[in-house]
């Protein structure tokens, strides 16, 4: 099974000024794709040629699981964001308060890991199998499915993602995501 670029519900210069049409190109159209390719050249002719992303992700290690997972992870994270400003709902809201204390608390909480993993990597909002939410640092293509979580979200926070626009001011590249979080795909991932 061939791996291609997810079609995204908005233009590559949507997300500006938050994520300016330059980063775009970069992150999602060579970043993302390099890793697609890359992934569709190490599966060939092995068990993981005919499975689908996310069990690729669960079964491999080494450069197919790097890949695999840097695909699975981009993939998610792009097809989080939106071009316009969405309300969190009141489910999603409630489900922060129970586990952070507030949604502002939560937004807090995952900017304080997002900023502070050391590296690279991403910051993940994951539901467990009780349903408690959690904020989880992976380091380079790390990913919560691997240990049994549910991912609701997630911010890369490797330079690629921000440096064009940010430089090295990280905490604003992590608050310009959560600004353009899709909120109500964030509460549909819900369990």
């Amino acid at each position: 099974m061939k791996h291609f670029l997810p079609e995204l519900p908005y233009a590559s210069d949507a997300l500006a000024p938050r994520m300016s049409k330059e980063t775009f190109e970069y992150h999602y159209g060579k970043h993302l794709q390099t890793y697609i390719d890359n992934l569709n050249r190490l599966i060939e002719g092995t068990p993981y040629e005919d499975m689908p992303l996310d069990g690729i992700v669960m079964k491999s290690d080494g450069a197919i699981f790097n890949n695999a997972a840097q695909t699975w992870n981009h993939t998610f994270f792009f097809l989080t964001l939106t071009a316009e400003p969405v309300k969190m709902p009141e489910r999603l809201a409630a489900k922060l308060a129970e586990s952070f204390g507030s949604a502002d608390r939560f937004r807090e909480e995952f900017s304080k890991a997002a900023v502070g993993l050391f590296g690279s990597g991403w910051a993940w909002l994951v539901e467990d199998k009780s349903g408690h939410l959690s904020i989880v640092q992976k380091q380079n293509a790390g990913n919560p499915m691997t240990d049994g979580l549910v991912p609701l979200m997630t911010v890369d926070v490797w330079e690629h993602a921000y440096y064009i626009d940010y430089r090295n001011r990280r905490p604003a590249f992590v608050e310009a995501c959560l600004e353009l979080t899709d909120w109500n795909k964030v509460d549909g991932r819900l369990v």
